[in-house]
């Protein structure tokens, strides 16, 4: 059997499907399974070897000029690429018009995806041809995908072991041992993303200020590492490394794949709700983290490795992007919250 899985991006959303791959592969043995991703997360599933074959797509750049002869090329070798492998199961856990536009051009007889309550654009719905309402009880992103897939099979996902990972170069592997022998201490080695994207799911400086120095004085010996991936996140990190010291470091911009290799060395990752975090969960990596406008039980790290803290704000997971109660929100998450959340994970 040949098996498409349409999910495009963003980080923290495909890190989120690739348990789909193990639970199709004890589904069906011996099946091969394709994937259709954005290029700029094509390395987080690169050389996964439940992958037969990736597909890259380019919608950023396309959507740029949407009528170029240069956009229509890349897009006719997309649809030839795909049709080629003909394909016996389609399923689209993006749900929104580019995952189906895709996993129509497939040419695929059999096309899974959400029903148009559980579509991000309703319009999705014109390009699959079976639509699987969301259950109740899969209140966690990966559960309702693993749904979707488990639709066109037999084996029930609930109560299986599913694995995932994220395979790194030799390369990037030895640049992260590097890091490790230079900045680990005698206690514990954090690595924390004070980034993300939305204004709802940032925290403030102080806190992590205050944070740091609780964790210092709580595992003396620790180091601090804090990654970052545009201008405002790598000043944000300057400033809160100068404020705590020896102990915190600033990294150099890393690619993904070298925090993924950096991630699976670490004791604990820290952030909000953002790739890096997901990340972790992905390779094992414990982890503390906290959701504000976005929810924790749908997308939060699962399992006794990780703990997830979400705002006590009567208005947590609203999904606004902004808001005027912003202040207020970030000030509802504590440092002594997420130390107590440290401190069940690392003692």
């Amino acid at each position: 059997m040949r098996i498409l899985i349409v999910k495009i991006s963003a980080m923290g959303d495909v890190l989120h499907a690739l348990p789909v791959l193990d639970y199709l592969k004890q589904a069906s043995p011996g099946c091969e399974i394709d994937w259709v991703v954005e290029e700029a997360f094509a390395d987080l599933l690169s050389g996964n070897p439940l992958i037969s074959r990736l597909h890259t797509v380019r919608f950023k750049k396309w959507k740029r000029k949407p009528l170029s002869g240069e956009t229509i090329k890349e897009i006719l070798n997309v649809r030839n690429g795909l049709v080629q492998r003909a394909y016996d199961l389609a399923i689209d856990i993006q749900g929104n018009i580019k995952s189906g536009m895709v996993v129509w051009l497939s040419g695929c007889p059999r096309r899974v995806g959400f029903s148009r309550a559980a579509t991000q654009e309703s319009l999705n719905i014109l390009f699959t041809n079976r639509r699987i309402e969301p259950h109740p009880e899969n209140r966690h992103i990966t559960d309702q995908y693993l749904r979707i897939a488990e639709s066109s099979f037999d084996l029930k996902f609930s109560g299986l072991q599913l694995h995932t990972d994220i395979c790194t170069l030799p390369e990037d592997d030895l640049v992260a041992d590097e890091l490790v022998k230079r900045y680990r201490a005698s206690g514990p080695l954090f690595l924390i993303h004070t980034g993300t994207t939305w204004q709802t799911k940032f925290w403030h400086e102080q806190g992590w200020i205050e944070l740091g120095r609780r964790i210092i004085s709580s595992f003396p010996g620790s180091t601090l590492l804090f990654s970052w991936g545009n201008e405002g996140e790598r000043s944000a990190a300057e400033r809160i490394t100068t404020a705590l010291g020896s102990q915190a470091v600033q990294l150099e911009r890393l690619s993904i794949m070298r925090l993924a290799a950096l991630v699976k060395k670490v004791n604990l990752v820290m952030g909000g709700d953002t790739g890096i975090v997901h990340m972790a969960a992905a390779v094992g990596t414990p982890t503390v983290s906290y959701y504000r406008a976005s929810d924790g039980l749908r997308s939060g790290p699962r399992g006794e490795k990780h703990a997830v803290v979400q705002t006590p704000m009567p208005c947590a997971r609203c999904f606004r992007t902004r808001c005027e109660k912003d202040g207020e929100c970030r000030e509802s998450i504590t440092p002594q919250l997420l130390m107590q959340a440290i401190t069940r994970i690392l003692c």
